[in-house]
């Protein structure tokens, strides 16, 4: 009989937490993309009926909400690798001047997962003695590849997100009629958001109605705004 040996790797990319970073910045950005743009372009559409004035605020829009989007993401993700790495110097500083208190504390972390004492004492040791740093970054950091910051990453992704997102809507402005175009407008991003909110859901393993329901609703109420707005100041040009 031939023994099975699993593939860890294979295993644990099979799960969707693995997913969680670039899935996140993807989303939010795309979703952001279509939804800003369109909302800006709503808006405007229902102050003026030119065309340019539309398409400018459209544009405009699409290229701030991409480059803030970019220095957002990396402002925030920057700010949380500068917390981790702070912790992993304190780490070291413990670990080379009370390395006996650092393996009590690992071994009592074990304990309080559910290892016997004895059990989580030698667990630590050998973790220790393997790699002792990893070790505490993992398990009494909770810091690991998974959940690790990546600043250049996260903005990179969220920019390219947003323009992709933030292109749907200028076309509809490039192209359909001026005649009630802010609900051309409506109907194509709340289509663009439900179908970005199926595709996420099924990435990331959740429920699909949730996610439709909840992009629906925030979407509307964020369109609707920025429409009665426009209307509130409506100008011919």
């Amino acid at each position: 009989m031939v023994e099975f040996e699993p593939n860890i790797d294979n295993y644990l990319d099979n799960h969707y937490i693995h997913k969680s970073n670039w899935l996140r910045a993807a989303v939010l950005g795309a979703n952001d993309g279509i939804l800003s743009t369109a909302s800006i372009a709503i808006g405007v559409a229902a102050a003026s009926d030119n065309r340019e004035t539309i398409l400018l605020a459209t544009l405009a829009g699409l290229i701030a909400g991409a480059l803030s989007m970019a220095a957002g993401e990396y402002v925030s993700v920057s700010s949380q690798t500068d917390i981790e790495q702070a912790d992993i110097e304190r780490e070291k500083k413990e670990l080379a001047e009370i390395p006996e208190v650092e393996l009590k504390l690992l071994a009592a972390i074990y304990e309080k997962r559910g290892l016997k004492k004895k059990t989580a004492i030698t667990v630590a040791k050998e973790l220790t003695e393997h790699d002792a740093l990893a070790a505490h970054v993992r398990d009494e950091l909770g810091l690991n590849e998974i959940s690790k910051a990546k600043p250049i990453q996260a903005a990179i992704s969220s920019c390219l997100a947003f323009i992709a997102g933030g292109v749907l809507p200028l076309v509809i402005v490039l192209f359909l009629p001026l005649l009630h175009m802010e609900y051309s407008l409506y109907v194509s991003a709340l289509f663009f958001l439900i179908l970005l909110g199926i595709v996420a859901a099924k990435t990331g393993g959740s429920s699909v109605f949730k996610a439709i329901v909840r992009i629906s609703f925030w979407g509307t109420i964020a369109m609707g705004l920025t429409a009665w707005v426009g209307h509130l100041f409506k100008i011919t040009i």
